[in-house]
C-alpha cells in the first residue's frame, strides 16, 4: 500500500477551476452556436390559449421561437417535468411555455421578453396547511420507504409517560442554488446527439434524452467534465437538457441553453416544505418511552415527491412505543425534488429541536438525553448497526467545545445587549452505494489511467478515485491518472445520496486490485496499448446487508442573540462525525464545513415563500433567498473520530456530502433557546421572529 488513502491531498482540478480554464457547459463555443432562452408561464394554473411571436421574430438575431404548437412531440417519459412545450397545459407559475433561439444570449432574452402569451387561467390552491382538505397518506416517501411505520401502542405510552412534549415545527421550502445554473449545450452530428450539461449524473441524462428523442443510447454522448454544484437539483435531468436538444434539432446548430438564476426555483425542484408535529414520552430517567412523529408536506399535480422527513425517527432513539407518518398534499406548485440531505436534513432539526425541549422538561442535560437512549440496533429494522459510535462524537465534541461547566439555565450568559448560548444536536444519514463500473489501464510508461463514468461536482472526487486507485495498485499517486464524466466510460451512478464515493470507489478499486494481480503474473514489457482489466461491482454492492449502516455525527454552536434588533449571530460551530475511513483529510473536511454551512443558511437566513395569490416563490433570486456570506461564517470547526467498518465497502468509508447539514440547524436553534428562552419554531430564525419571541417573553 502506497499510504495514499487519507492523505490530504489537493483537488486536482483546483488549478484549472481557480485559473478559468475549467470549462463548464456553457462554455463549449463553436462559430456557429445559438443561444436560447425561455419563457416562464405567468399563471399558476390553467391553459395556454395563443403564443404570439411576431416581435419575438422581428428581433434583429432571433431565428425561431419554439412553442406547443410548432414543437414536434416528445416520445414521452416518466418523468413529467421533461415534457417541455408538448401541450398548452399549465401546472404550474415558472412552466416554460415557450424558448426563444437566437444568434446571441442578448437578443434570445429580448425575443424571449417580446413573446405575448395568453391564457385561460384557472383557480390556483398553492397553500399548504396540515388540515387541508386534500392531504393523504402515500403509498411511499422519497427513497421507496413506506409512508408509515408502527410499533406498539405509542398514543397510549405517550399519554401515561413522565414527561412529555408535543411540540410543532415547520420547515419552509428551501431551494437548491448552485454556483453554475443548470445549463446545456446541445448539438446534432450525422444522427448523433452530444450534449454538454450541468448533471450529477450523465448516465440519467442520456436515458432520459434517449427515451424522449426516440434514439438508442449508443447514438447519445453526455459529458459534465466539471459541475459547479448541484446541492440535489442536478441529480435527474432538468428542462434545459431537453430543450437544447429540441433547439439544436430544429435550428441545425448547436445551442446553450443556461437557465436564469430566477426560474431555477420553478423548474429544477426545490425542498418541499415540511410540517412537523413531535410527541415525545420519557419516564423519570429520560429513557424514551414513546415517540411520534407526522409529517406534512407538498407536491406538485403533475409528479409525486413526497420529502421522508420522519424516516430519521426511525433509526436514532431507542423507543419501544414509535409511529412515523408522511402525509402530503398535491398542489398546483413546482414539483419539489432533493436538496441537500432530503428528508434528513428538515427531520432531524424537528427531531433534535424536540429533544432538546425535551431534556428542558426533564431538567437534564441534552447530550445525557441522547446517551441514555442510544438503540442497541436499528429501531426500525431490527438490524445491529455496522458501527455507531454517536456517543464517542458527543463526547468528543463535549470536550472539544468546552461542553462541561455549561449553565444549562438559558438566558444566564449576557455580553451587553447580547445573549450567549449554545447548543447541540445529533446527525445521522444513512449508507448508499449501487453497482458501478470501472476500468484500469497500465501504460508502457509506468502510468495508469482509470476510467469511470463518475461526476465531480466540487468534491474532489477525480482527486479521491486516484488515491483509491493508487492504493489498490500499491503504487505513487501521480502516477495514476483519471478521466470522469462522460457516457463515453464506464457507466457509473450519479453523485448523490452521499453515495459515489462509496459506488464509484468500489468499482476503481476492484479494478485496480486484478490489474495489480495481473501485472504481477505478466512477465516482460507490456504491449503498446497497455493491458486493461474492468470492474463491476452488481451483485456486490447492492447486495442486501445484514447491517444497518449510518454515519452518525453531533454538532454544537455558540450564538450571540441582540435584544435590539433580534439578530442572531454564530460565533462558534462544532462538528465531530462517524463516517467510516477519511479517504482525504482535506476533502473532507471541506465537505463538513460546507455541510454546516449550508445548514447556518438553513437556519438563520435560507427560506422562501408561496404567495398566495399568485402561486408562486417571492424569494427568487440572489437578492430575496439569502444564503450565508463570509460575515455570517466564523469559527468552524470539523472533526472526525476513527471508525473502522468492514460491512461497508472494500475502502471502510461511509459518505459524507450530506451529514454535514444534517444537525446543524438543530443546534443553532437550541443554542437561541438557551441564550434567551426564546423557542422558534418556525425556520428561518429571523430577527423579526426571533425579536418578537424576546418581547413576548420579556427577555429583552
Amino acid at each position: 500500500m502506497t499510504g495514499s488513502v487519507g492523505a490530504p491531498v489537493e483537488r486536482r482540478e483546483g488549478r484549472r477551476k481557480v485559473s478559468g480554464t475549467a470549462r463548464y457547459a456553457a462554455e463549449f463555443h463553436s462559430p456557429d452556436r445559438a443561444q436560447a432562452w425561455p419563457v416562464p408561464a405567468s399563471v399558476a394554473r390553467g391553459r395556454v390559449t395563443g403564443v404570439d411571436t411576431a416581435a419575438a421574430l422581428a428581433v434583429p438575431g432571433v431565428l425561431t421561437v419554439l412553442t406547443h404548437e410548432n414543437t414536434p412531440r416528445l416520445a414521452g417519459s416518466n418523468d413529467p417535468t421533461l415534457d417541455v412545450l408538448q401541450s398548452a397545459r399549465v401546472p404550474h407559475r415558472g412552466w416554460f411555455v415557450a424558448l426563444v433561439v437566437a444568434e446571441t444570449l442578448e437578443a434570445a432574452r429580448a425575443g424571449a421578453g417580446a413573446v405575448r402569451v395568453t391564457y385561460d387561467a384557472e383557480a390556483h390552491d398553492v397553500v399548504l396547511t396540515a388540515s387541508h382538505p386534500g392531504v393523504y397518506v402515500p403509498e411511499e416517501v422519497s427513497g421507496g420507504q413506506p409512508a408509515v411505520r408502527e410499533q406498539g401502542d405509542p398514543d397510549g405510552a405517550f399519554g401515561s409517560s413522565a414527561a412529555r412534549v408535543d411540540v410543532a415545527y415547520r420547515v419552509p421550502p428551501l431551494h437548491n442554488h448552485p454556483m453554475e445554473p443548470h445549463t446545456s449545450t446541445a448539438r446534432w452530428e450525422d444522427g448523433r446527439l452530444l450534449v454538454h450539461t450541468s448533471s450529477q449524473g450523465t448516465g440519467a441524462v442520456r436515458v432520459a434524452l434517449a427515451g424522449l428523442f426516440d434514439l438508442p443510447e449508443e447514438r447519445i454522448v453526455v459529458t459534465a467534465e466539471h459541475v459547479g454544484g448541484g446541492f440535489g437539483s442536478k441529480g435527474t435531468p432538468r428542462p434545459d437538457v431537453v430543450l437544447a436538444a429540441m433547439a439544436a434539432r430544429e435550428t441545425g446548430r448547436p445551442v446553450t441553453v443556461a437557465l436564469p438564476r430566477r426560474y431555477l426555483p420553478a423548474v429544477v425542484g426545490h425542498r418541499a416544505p415540511t410540517l412537523h408535529r413531535l410527541r415525545l414520552g420519557a419516564d423519570e430517567n429520560g429513557r424514551l418511552t414513546a415517540l411520534v412523529h407526522e409529517v406534512t408536506t407538498h407536491t406538485s399535480r403533475i409528479k409525486e415527491y413526497v420529502e421522508h422527513a420522519a424516516v430519521p425517527a426511525r433509526v436514532m432513539y431507542a423507543a419501544p412505543h414509535r409511529r412515523t407518518v408522511h402525509r402530503v398534499a398535491a398542489l398546483d406548485v413546482p414539483s419539489p425534488s432533493w436538496m441537500r440531505a432530503p428528508g434528513q436534513a428538515p427531520g432531524m432539526y424537528a427531531l433534535e429541536s424536540a429533544m432538546d425541549e425535551l431534556a428542558g422538561e426533564l431538567g437534564m442535560d441534552p447530550i445525557e438525553l441522547r446517551v441514555r437512549n442510544e438503540p442497541d440496533v436499528e429501531p426500525d429494522s431490527g438490524k445491529p448497526f455496522s458501527s455507531m459510535h454517536l456517543i464517542d462524537c458527543l463526547r468528543e465534541g463535549s470536550r472539544r467545545f468546552g461542553w462541561d461547566g455549561r449553565d444549562p439555565r438559558p438566558g444566564t450568559r449576557r455580553d451587553g445587549p447580547l445573549l450567549l448560548g449554545t447548543g447541540v444536536a445529533a446527525a445521522s444519514y444513512p449508507v448508499m452505494v449501487s453497482p458501478s463500473t470501472a476500468a484500469a489501464r497500465a501504460l508502457p510508461d509506468g502510468t495508469f489511467l482509470v476510467r469511470i463514468n463518475a461526476t465531480d461536482i466540487g468534491t474532489g472526487a477525480r482527486t479521491v478515485l486516484a488515491q483509491i486507485g493508487a492504493d489498490a495498485l500499491g503504487v505513487p499517486l501521480e502516477r495514476v491518472r483519471i478521466e470522469v464524466g462522460s457516457t463515453e466510460l464506464p457507466p457509473a451512478p450519479l453523485a448523490g445520496d452521499s453515495s459515489g464515493t462509496a459506488s464509484w470507489g468500489w468499482a476503481v478499486h476492484d479494478a485496480c486490485a486484478r490489474l495489480a494481480r495481473r501485472l504481477a503474473e505478466h512477465a516482460g514489457p507490456l504491449p503498446e496499448r497497455g493491458i486493461d482489466v474492468r470492474a463491476d461491482t452488481k451483485g456486490t454492492a447492492d447486495a442486501e446487508s445484514d447491517f444497518a449502516r449510518h454515519a452518525f455525527g453531533a454538532h454544537f454552536a455558540e450564538v450571540a442573540v441582540d435584544t435590539v434588533t433580534g439578530e442572531v449571530r454564530v460565533r462558534r460551530l462544532l462538528g465531530v462525525y462517524a463516517a467510516g475511513r477519511i479517504l482525504n483529510a482535506r476533502t473532507a473536511r471541506s465537505q463538513f464545513v460546507g455541510g454546516m454551512t449550508m445548514g447556518l443558511g438553513m437556519a438563520l437566513t435560507e427560506g422562501s415563500t408561496m404567495d398566495a395569490a399568485f402561486g408562486d416563490f417571492t424569494e427568487s433570486d440572489l437578492a430575496s433567498y439569502h444564503v450565508p456570506a463570509h460575515a455570517d461564517v466564523t469559527e468552524i470547526e470539523a472533526h472526525w473520530v476513527d471508525e473502522e467498518d468492514s460491512h461497508l465497502n472494500p475502502m471502510g468509508s461511509k459518505g459524507i456530502g450530506e451529514i454535514g447539514i444534517v444537525g446543524s440547524a438543530a443546534a443553532i436553534g437550541n443554542a437561541v433557546h438557551h441564550a434567551s428562552g426564546v423557542r422558534c419554531r418556525e425556520l428561518p430564525l429571523t430577527p423579526d421572529r426571533v425579536l418578537t419571541g424576546l418581547l413576548d417573553s420579556g427577555a429583552r
